[in-house]
């Protein structure tokens, strides 16, 4: 499966550069297949963190270029949310995919084989549960409906992608707020280790 996605985005790779060569001719060509999602491996990095995907609990993203073959990775679905709207970053975008946890059957590990187009997903935002990284995450669903049962668990709200405030995504994160509080450790008092005082009272001046 790998394989034949590697192969499919060097297909479309060759083909954008074709529909360039053919754009300054003056003619019209068809619209671009979208790239097949590929699947997370320890080789798969995260984009702004520079950490194996694979280490990361919650959903994760990807984002396809027409300028390189693989894929960029992000180790959540807020980044790869960030990456589209921070105007330094690419724009040659071709495909989104985000884990739909509607699917998966592991939260800390999404399953090969779940990935929905983040341009037709659902997301909820705000609620209690974190993305990989410990910031507040925009969790990605196929169904409105199993976003509406998550959010009815978890609290937040459902939106579409378009609908996603920037500073949701964009904004300062306080990770130790983010963090559940630490629970606090019990501590037993040091035992008294010093012998008692049994040396007798100073003797007076010995006389001779």
């Amino acid at each position: 499966m790998r394989r034949w996605a590697r192969i499919m985005r060097i297909v479309a790779a060759c083909a954008i550069m074709a529909t360039a060569a053919l754009a300054g001719c003056g003619k019209e060509t068809a619209p671009l297949p979208m790239p097949l999602p590929d699947e997370v491996s320890y080789a798969a990095i995260g984009h702004y963190c520079s950490m194996p995907l694979a280490d990361h609990d919650g959903p994760k993203g990807q984002i396809h270029l027409a300028s390189q073959v693989e894929p960029v990775w992000f180790s959540s679905v807020r980044d790869t949310i960030a990456f589209t709207r921070l105007p330094e970053e690419p724009r040659d975008i071709t495909a989104i995919y985000v884990n739909d946890m509607g699917r998966v059957k592991s939260w800390e590990h999404p399953e090969p084989g779940t990935w929905v187009d983040a341009r037709k997903a659902w997301f909820v935002i705000d609620s209690d549960r974190r993305g990989g990284m410990g910031a507040p995450e925009a969790i990605p669903f196929s169904d409105k409906s199993a976003a509406d049962a998550f959010r009815a668990l978890h609290n937040g709200r459902v939106l579409r992608l378009a609908d996603i405030p920037d500073s949701y995504v964009l904004g300062p994160v306080d990770l130790a707020a983010s963090a559940p509080p630490a629970t606090p450790v019990p501590t037993t008092p040091a035992p008294d280790t010093s012998a008692p005082d049994t040396s007798a009272p100073a003797a007076g001046p010995v006389h001779h």
